[in-house]
């Protein structure tokens, strides 16, 4: 998949990389948060980014994953798993660095989906299966039989892998037994979420949420007509939050089947929803790259993560061209006082080989240090994009099609990175 991204107009004030406000290069694509309430998100922008859900503010951006990241789990001690395009699976440590304490291989597929129950992880994958991997070590398990992408799973409430695909069927994995089919819809079911009692909700193609109990009965919740995306449950499972691909968020009474409100503010549409441990908010995970807060009680924005940035132009810089900057921002220092974040630091960018910023862990391609950077080197890259000038490297794939833009960009360039 090649996204490319035109670079949205966000005014900035330019501070050191400390105090900068992350935002995803693309549309937030996963959530997960941990028992203690620490926040995970990635997306589209091949990146992941840890944060203080108190002050809202990101701990740490990692970029490993060649490709979208889309999917993240929660683990035992505060790591977390992170699955994206490339059909890896990296486990990370509460504070990540550069590379993933382990990496789990063997889908051959993009794996959009992940479980995890104690030591124990689960994967689903556009190859056709899923898996279950024993973070002890022990090889992981494979569980084939959906015809076509497997698009979710979950661990069910007796420990048992349950998977939904574009079959339209959702089934069981008991171990050491054949597969169950536990329902069939005929009809694309894209994610799954676990609630009281052993009953499943999955989401459909067509919009529709389907609840599934444990003896076989069902019942529908309409959410609309645009496919359902992204499902959550609170931790009670009294509140169960839809997200779909082209509409809103809305947010439902389990026991009821009441929908209580249908989410209205800034970041819609959403690709991801995630709970906070105490149910009262909901994050979501938009096309707008940031990651919202919400009231369940009441329905209402509080507010995305980093904040709205709207702040006068430093003087001396492009104010232009700091909007333009606003999407790099999130990884890349504008001095050396800064440090390499997800990208390395661009004091003295112009002039500088590629691959030569000491302390920074470059792709094998940028390594090489075969090209220097000036106006015309860094304007080739944004205009034909990093895929294609620098195939290999871990920057998200950007271009900026406004000749306006990139030449602000420019010029914003020449002057902060002196």
């Amino acid at each position: 998949m090649r996204a490319t991204l035109i670079l949205l107009s966000l005014l900035l004030p330019l501070r050191p990389a400390a105090a900068q406000e992350a935002v995803h290069g693309g549309p937030v694509r996963a959530l997960a948060v941990a028992a203690d309430g620490a926040l995970a998100s990635a997306g589209f922008d091949q990146s992941m980014i840890l944060w203080d859900a108190a002050s809202g503010r990101a701990r740490a951006v990692v970029r490993w994953h060649a490709g979208a990241v889309n999917a993240l789990a929660a683990l035992p001690g505060g790591m977390m798993a992170s699955s994206g395009e490339d059909g890896r699976i990296a486990l990370w440590p509460p504070r990540p660095g550069a590379q993933p304490l382990r990496v789990l291989e063997g889908h051959e597929g993009p794996v959009v989906s992940l479980a995890a129950s104690g030591p124990r992880l689960a994967s689903a994958a556009w190859d056709g299966t899923a898996r279950v991997w024993d973070l002890g070590g022990a090889p992981s398990r494979v569980l084939q039989g959906h015809q076509g992408n497997v698009n979710a799973v979950v661990f069910g409430a007796d420990g048992v892998v349950v998977t939904a695909g574009a079959d339209g069927t959702i089934r069981a994995w008991p171990e050491g037994e054949p597969p169950r089919t536990l329902a069939e819809f005929g009809l694309p079911q894209n994610t799954l979420a676990l609630l009281p009692g052993g009953a499943l909700a999955a989401g459909g193609a067509d919009g529709v949420v389907r609840i599934v109990t444990p003896d076989g009965g069902m019942r529908e919740l309409q959410s609309g007509t645009r496919p359902i995306v992204a499902l959550a449950a609170a931790a009670d499972g009294a509140v169960l939050a839809a997200g779909s691909i082209g509409g809103s968020v809305a947010l439902w009474d389990v026991a009821a089947g009441r929908l209580r409100h249908t989410l209205e503010g800034p970041g819609l549409p959403v690709w991801s929803v995630a709970f906070a441990p105490d149910g009262r908010t909901l994050w979501t995970g938009g096309a707008d790259r940031r990651v919202r807060r919400w009231d369940v009680a009441t329905g209402r924005p509080i507010g995305p993560l980093g904040g709205e940035v709207e702040a006068a132009p430093v003087a001396g810089l492009d104010p232009h061209g700091a909007r333009v900057f606003r999407a790099c921002s999130a990884c890349h220092a504008l001095t050396p006082e800064g440090g390499n974040m997800a990208g390395p630091h661009l004091h003295g960018l112009f002039g500088r080989r590629m691959g030569s910023v000491a302390g920074y862990d470059y792709s094998e391609r940028l390594a090489r240090g075969d090209i220097t950077w000036t106006r015309e080197t860094v304007a080739d890259l944004f205009t034909r994009g990093p895929d294609e000038v620098t195939p290999g490297t871990k920057m998200p794939v950007q271009t900026v099609g406004n000749a306006e833009d990139l030449a602000a960009l420019l010029r914003f360039l020449e002057q902060a990175t002196r």
